[in-house]
């Protein structure tokens, strides 16, 4: 499956991200070898393999769940490069058509 460069254009939007017309072009052949990858890989046949949830012996490996005293605010705000009434600030990443985010 071909896809062209207006659809990656179209995912580089929902992303955030801008590309030059070479970034585009090189992002656009990418995202197709991807899909023939997993176009070939829905070929195999995988009728009697067993589900593979994990790749070793070890389930879960948890900790106790035990309190402790965490990160002293102040000390956490030296390294915010912003910061507002005990929040770090961040840039918006979602546009409001109404002005403002």
């Amino acid at each position: 499956m071909a896809i062209r460069e207006e659809q990656a254009q179209h995912v580089a939007e929902l992303a955030k991200l801008s590309f030059s017309e070479d970034e585009l072009k090189q992002f656009t052949d990418q995202l197709g070898e991807i899909i023939d990858m997993v176009e070939t890989l829905e070929e195999v046949d995988t009728t009697d393999v067993a589900l593979t949830s994990n790749v070793n012996d070890e389930i879960n490996v948890i900790r106790q769940d035990q309190p402790t005293n965490g990160t002293d605010r102040q000390e956490l705000m030296k390294n915010a490069p912003e910061s507002e009434n005990g929040f770090i600030k961040v840039p918006s990443i979602i546009e409001n058509k109404e002005g403002g985010a």
